[in-house]
């Protein structure tokens, strides 16, 4: 059994010695192989490298051809143009040259003939001196005769004749005087209308603001939307309505009211005073406040005439003459209240006719009319003097009265004792001390002529002239202007006035058409 397996595990030892053997005989061949593919693999790729370098290096040989034909062509052409530009200027030099030498022998051709000129002068002034000499010696000789003949010295003549001279040109000088002293006398009233009206020109915009606005006071800041409404709707029918501009800016609870006629700002006031307590403020409710308004003030304007009628014992007067007292109220005259101002004067020209011994209340009667010029409902062209004469002629007041209301500026002859009065009673009431300010009249008139300019066309139902006349707004009926006609309209009156009228500044024409449609449920 011992020998069986010591047999047994020869064997094995045997078999593992053949594998092993085995095991290295066959890496020793995979070995062999894989070096012999790895040698293939090296020796075709070491040829196709030399094949790449061979283009690579052909490629490079024609690169650097091209290269060195091109660097080649551009230093051939570098080389023709330099030569083109020396072979321009050289001729440019040479034209040069020749140009010079042409110049040269010009310059000595014109000294050749200066030279020549210069002889001829030369000989030229030896004849002029040998004549000037002669002419000397024969003006001796001519003096010498003059003063034999005159029994006169050179000296004496000479003083004479400047004595002459003298008195010709003082009296030419004196003519000249004269015409320029007519000329200016003819000018100077002229001159002096013109820096009369700047002057009015630069001062009137003050007083303009003075007699021009009212201010309403409001409780709180809140009612200024309000009163502007929706989109603006209310202030425009408020304007509308009353032909007062309306200013809203940042002044703390107050609005302004501007426009020329104080019976509008007054109208406006107490319509705007009246929504604001009412409380409805909408464009229908402000056009029935207003026309409400304009009755109330028309009654109030009735109702001051006859109480001042009343206050005064003046008796018999006509309703239009009463409603003109009431007028005034609502008037100034040179910045003085003009009704204030009349019952000034009546009250003066009573007592000075009682102190005179005439008749008290026809004088009072005549101071009290005397200024009914300044309110009539249309204002012609005509002195406000003369226009109270004729209105009082018109309802049969005495000659007496009528001549004392056209005299009291001159505008007529005096023809009654009267007269005299009431013209020093105004002139005492307007120079008190504080009573008036700055003119105004002829602010007033130019807007009055402003609006009535444009009232002319046809068409136009209303005209405002709001700003201190730097505006004008016009209203036309739907019904008689177009939308297109509008434009026209807007450029014929903006044309008219700035022929027609002198004004400083601008004047904007505004124009509006509005188209109301109007119906009842019943």
């Amino acid at each position: 059994m011992a020998n069986l397996l010591m047999i047994i595990s020869n064997i094995g030892i045997s078999a593992a010695l053949f594998g092993l053997a085995g095991i290295l005989a066959g890496g020793l061949i995979t070995g062999f192989f894989i070096r012999t593919n790895l040698k293939k693999k090296s020796q075709n790729i070491i040829r196709e490298a030399r094949s790449e370098a061979e283009i690579i290096k052909k490629d490079k040989i024609l690169q650097a051809k091209e290269r060195f034909l091109q660097l080649k062509a551009e230093h051939e052409k570098s080389i023709n143009e330099r030569n083109s530009t020396v072979a321009q200027k050289e001729n440019t030099i040479k034209q040069r040259e020749n140009t010079i030498t042409q110049k040269h022998e010009e310059v000595q051709r014109k000294n050749s003939e200066v030279d020549s000129i210069r002889e001829n002068l030369s000989h030229q002034l030896g004849v002029i001196d040998k004549r000037k000499s002669e002419l000397d010696k024969s003006h001796k000789q001519q003096v010498e005769q003059l003063e034999a003949i005159s029994g006169l010295s050179a000296v004496e003549a000479k003083s004479e004749l400047i004595e002459s001279l003298k008195d010709s040109a003082k009296h030419e000088a004196m003519s000249l005087v004269n015409e320029i002293m007519e000329e200016a006398k003819m000018t100077a009233n002229k001159e002096a209308k013109k820096v009369v009206i700047k002057t009015i020109q630069r001062v009137a915009t003050e007083q303009a603001i003075e007699n021009s606005v009212t201010v309403f006071n409001i409780d709180s800041d809140e009612l200024k939307g309000r009163i502007i409404g929706r989109e603006g709707r209310n202030i425009r029918a408020l304007e509308a309505s009353t032909g007062v501009e309306i200013i809203v800016d940042d002044t703390p609870e107050a609005i302004i009211l501007s426009a020329f006629d104080p019976v509008r700002r007054e109208t406006a006031r107490l319509a705007l005073h009246q929504l604001v307590s009412d409380g409805r403020i909408h464009p229908a409710r402000i056009e029935e406040v207003v026309e409400k308004t304009k009755k109330q003030i028309e009654e109030e304007i009735v109702e001051v005439g006859k109480r001042t009628a009343i206050d005064f014992g003046v008796h018999g007067l006509h309703p239009d003459i009463i409603r003109m007292i009431g007028k005034m109220k609502y008037r100034s005259s040179y910045g003085q209240n003009l009704l204030q101002h009349s019952r000034e004067v009546a009250n003066l020209c009573s007592i000075m006719a009682t102190e005179l011994g005439l008749n008290a209340k026809l004088a009072k009667r005549a101071g009290l009319l005397h200024d009914i010029g300044k309110v009539p409902d249309d204002e012609p062209e005509l002195p406000h003097a003369i226009l109270g004469m004729k209105l009082a002629e018109k309802y049969k007041e005495k000659p007496e009265i009528c001549n004392a209301i056209g005299a009291h500026h001159d505008e007529v002859e005096m023809t009654s004792i009267i007269s005299p009065i009431v013209q020093v009673c105004d002139a005492i009431s307007g120079a008190r001390p504080g009573a008036r300010r700055e003119v105004v009249e002829s602010y007033i008139k130019r807007l009055k002529e402003l609006e009535s300019m444009a009232l002319s066309y046809p068409g136009v139902l209303k005209t405002y002239a709001i700003q201190a006349g730097r505006e004008l707004r016009v209203i036309v009926g739907a019904e008689k202007v177009s939308d297109k006609d509008v434009e026209s309209l807007s450029y014929d009156i903006a044309k008219k006035i700035q022929d027609e009228m002198t004004y400083p500044g601008q004047v904007k024409i505004t124009v509006i058409r509005e188209t109301r449609a109007v119906s009842y449920a019943k």
